[in-house]
């Protein structure tokens, strides 16, 4: 297939670029990196900078590369903070954005789509671990830009019959096992490469934010996917879409880990003592927080392959201990 990877210069665009690539598949990536890495993108991708926000260009990139046998959409902005003080600018950038491919795609003709989406679509939860089918509250302007998404795909599948998956996960977490790419924010919010930076001596010690939750050490519990395994369930998803039937699916462990779990599991394998600092609860933190992916495992046969916290933790560090200052070496 030659896919189009919008995003693919991100940290989960750019290892899922890596899969398909593996599997002989073509890529074609748009980027604006504006938080993505030229060097993160596979050597035999095709890589376009451009932006989203742009209707010609992507007519210009259609008009070079295409046809298309799909598209995976990761280009977004994707803190919920961040969301919650600047909202317009992740209305621009996620939803006017997405709006432009989609006007583009359908003109096109592309017949398949793969949406990079959330698991924050679900605020408060009553059920844990989180089936595709519990109310869907985003958590926050983020999260609502998500939906958003979803919810054009719907209707650009009634107006033109495109054919979409849209995938809800937390916590994308570890590295290409080979230590070529990686996790690189910037700033870095995420827990792992947090620790880790810590380990490096780049921190001297990891915050934890709360110590008193219903969990049986006190601290949260959060869902951890690899994201090579989450790159294996993109590629599934797209070639099921050939049965021309839409679907969404959830992407996570089943279990999940608190806080100080992680941190154990990144001592053992870092052999650093990593200092905890401890302070009081964030505001909006749940207790749980766990995705139910028992369906696309019965639907598609996904099987993470690094399914563990250790390996997940192993990957990661493999590739901090070899990029310490990430893409900017």
């Amino acid at each position: 297939m030659k896919i189009l990877v919008t995003g693919g210069a991100g940290y989960i665009g750019s290892h899922v670029v890596y899969r398909l690539i593996e599997q002989g598949h073509t890529a074609v990536v748009f980027d604006n990196l504006v938080a993505g890495h030229q060097q993160a993108v596979h050597p035999s991708a095709t890589f376009i900078q451009g932006d989203l926000l742009d209707t010609n260009a992507i007519r210009d990139l259609f008009e070079d590369h295409a046809p298309f046998s799909g598209i995976m959409h990761f280009a977004s902005h994707i803190q919920v903070g961040e969301s919650m003080r600047e909202p317009f600018k992740y209305l621009r950038d996620n939803v006017q954005a997405m709006t432009n491919l989609l006007e583009v795609a359908t003109e096109q003709g592309v017949g398949r789509f793969i949406l990079s989406s959330t698991a924050n679509l679900y605020d408060h939860p009553t059920r844990v671990p989180i089936p595709e089918d519990e109310p869907l509250i985003p958590g926050s302007v983020y999260g609502e830009t998500k939906f958003m998404g979803e919810r054009l795909l719907m209707w650009m599948e009634k107006i033109y019959g495109l054919r979409h998956a849209c995938l809800r996960y937390f916590n994308a977490s570890g590295a290409h096992p080979d230590g070529i790419i990686g996790e690189d924010h910037r700033p870095e919010t995420h827990l792992i490469p947090l620790i880790l930076q810590v380990a490096l001596g780049q921190r001297p010690h990891i915050d934890v934010f709360g110590t008193d939750y219903d969990t049986p050490d006190g601290t949260c519990i959060r869902d951890y996917v690899h994201v090579m395994d989450l790159a294996d369930a993109h590629i599934l998803a797209l070639e099921a879409l050939a049965d021309g039937r839409s679907r969404t699916y959830n992407l996570g462990s089943g279990e999940g880990y608190s806080v100080l779990e992680v941190i154990e599991t990144a001592r053992r394998v870092t052999g650093h003592p990593i200092p905890v600092q401890t302070g009081p609860r964030r505001a909006g933190d749940l207790a749980r927080l766990v995705a139910d992916s028992s369906k696309i495992k019965a639907e598609l046969g996904w099987k993470p392959k690094y399914g563990d916290l250790q390996s997940i933790v192993e990957t990661a560090w493999r590739w901090h201990q070899s990029h310490p200052q990430g893409y900017g070496e």
